[in-house]
């Protein structure tokens, strides 16, 4: 339990401290005022994508003035029909 202890109380504040010295040095940076000549600095304009293509057109299913074709008869399995005809 004894290294448990260290573990947890020591060696987990380490990322701490690190991260607090990370802070630290982050505020205690200046900033470079120094300016590069040339460039555009970035400002360019994105060329824009092109409009997507519309999707084709998939052909239709007959003409519409015709009805629709009537859907086919139920088919009973074979089992089935025997089972029936026992009964």
């Amino acid at each position: 339990m004894g290294w448990t202890m260290f573990f947890l109380f020591v060696a987990l504040k380490v990322p701490l401290l690190a991260l607090c010295y990370l802070v630290w040095w982050a505020i205690k940076q200046v900033p470079e005022d120094e300016e590069q000549p040339g460039g555009d600095g970035g400002t360019k304009p994105r060329p824009r994508p092109h409009a997507p293509r519309p999707l084709p057109q998939t052909p239709r299913r007959g003409p519409h003035g015709e009805p629709a074709p009537a859907s086919p008869p139920r088919v009973r399995p074979v089992t089935a029909r025997a089972r029936e005809l026992e009964r």
